[in-house]
């Protein structure tokens, strides 16, 4: 079973599209962090939002968006 359900997530956003790139961004973000935490060097990127028992970096980030924690504006024109 998919944790967290895709009906979940989708309440979230308007479009399958914009989830897939709002965790694709976010998953890409938390790498980073993770990379940097070996070097010493921090940049404009926060850490993981959620507790969670996995280490997978796109599972982070899906949780983080069913909770609410990750949104995203559409910019204006």
């Amino acid at each position: 079973m998919i944790h967290p359900r895709i009906d979940d997530l989708l309440e979230r956003t308007d479009s399958r599209y914009n989830l897939v790139i709002m965790a694709a961004k976010r998953a890409r973000q938390i790498n980073n962090y993770h990379h940097q935490l070996g070097e010493g060097t921090f940049e404009d990127v926060a850490p993981p939002l959620v507790e969670s028992r996995s280490k997978n970096y796109l599972t982070l980030a899906l949780e983080e968006i069913a909770e609410g924690k990750i949104t995203y504006e559409y910019p204006s024109r």
